[in-house]
């Protein structure tokens, strides 16, 4: 397995590990063959914070919720939609970091399918895929029937940055309130437990 600075799998499953720094190199490397065409980082809209801290601002858009600092960014789907964190707000959500060649995600993504659609309007459940090709992630996604989730294209890897994940699969758990409670992996028992009990 290849080793990075910041390992920190430590009993969990192997995962390849990917720093900020090398995530450019391994787009090209994972994918096998020509690499992959990348977007430039600024067509990702994100709002550029090492740890996204916790603290809710006034919406700017009138919703109901506040939104935190963690919720401010913007990205595409997969299937090229405009999507905003910041409708989530006043939700507790999950976002899920994978890359489509990475099996630990694909022994995840069963447990992801099953549960997303039943929790969709009280814990919302988002897909950010990287480190890969786009027709590698659709392929993925219509392998293990992700459908009905929302999963958002991040070849360029700026949610990846944002959010400091340096491996795959990651989860990143926030609360209602707008705070990461959890980041890191889950099994899918310790995710549907903590799915389930956010949505209590």
């Amino acid at each position: 397995m290849r080793s990075y600075p910041g390992n920190t799998t430590g009993g969990r499953p192997p995962a390849r590990l990917v720093t900020a720094a090398a995530l450019t190199v391994a787009l090209a490397s994972c994918a096998g063959g020509e690499p992959p065409r990348t977007q430039p980082v600024n067509e990702v809209a994100v709002v550029a914070t090492a740890t996204p801290p916790a603290t809710a601002t006034p919406p700017a858009s009138g919703s109901a919720a506040p939104v935190s600092e963690t919720l401010r960014f913007t990205a595409k789907t997969l299937d090229g939609a405009a999507f905003s964190a910041a409708d989530l707000a006043g939700k507790p959500v999950v976002l899920w970091f994978w890359a489509p060649w990475c099996a630990t995600c694909a022994s995840q993504a069963w447990t992801v399918a099953e549960i997303a659609p039943q929790f969709r309007d009280r814990v919302p459940i988002v897909g950010v895929a990287g480190l890969g090709q786009h027709k590698a992630m659709k392929d993925f996604v219509t392998e293990f029937e992700l459908g009905g989730t929302l999963q958002l294209d991040d070849r360029t890897g700026a949610l990846w940055r944002r959010f400091e994940v340096v491996e795959q699969s990651t989860f990143v758990v926030i609360d209602r309130n707008g705070k990461v409670i959890h980041q890191g992996f889950l099994d899918g028992e310790d995710l549907t437990r903590r799915v389930t009990a956010l949505a209590g």
